[in-house]
Formats: structure tokens, C-alpha cells, sequence
């Protein structure tokens, strides 16, 4: 008697929130296709996506409560 195969795994798809196999299959995981990829790929060349700072925006008066 042989085991079931096991069902490959579904995601959401970064880019267009699709339905992605999330499989060695698809050559694109975790994205849907090569567009998605390529979107994905070019937001980050861009630098679309960035790292939020902590750091408070240069100002002379800043910290001081007289100046403010």
C-alpha cells in the first residue's frame, strides 16, 4: 500500500496576493510567475522598499523646549 502524495502547498503571492505553488516546482516561489518576480525584483532596484528609520529628521532646535 502506498502513501498519498502529499498535497503540494498553496500561498498568497507577494506581488498580486495570487495563489502561488509553493513547491521545488515552480521555479518562481515564492511568486506566481515571472512577472511578479520581475516586479518584485524591480521595486527593490528602486529602493521602494526601505527600512523605517528611528532616528528623528535633522533640526537645529530639536530636543531643546525653549526653541520649540
Amino acid at each position: 500500500m502506498s502513501e498519498p502524495s502529499a498535497k503540494p502547498k498553496q500561498v498568497k503571492c507577494p506581488t498580486c496576493s495570487g495563489p502561488s505553488l509553493f513547491s521545488s516546482q515552480n521555479i518562481y516561489r515564492p511568486f506566481c510567475s515571472a512577472r511578479c518576480k520581475g516586479i518584485d525584483l524591480g521595486a527593490w532596484a528602486n529602493e521602494s522598499f526601505r527600512v523605517p528609520e528611528d532616528t528623528p529628521p535633522d533640526q537645529e532646535n530639536f530636543g531643546d523646549p525653549k526653541l520649540q
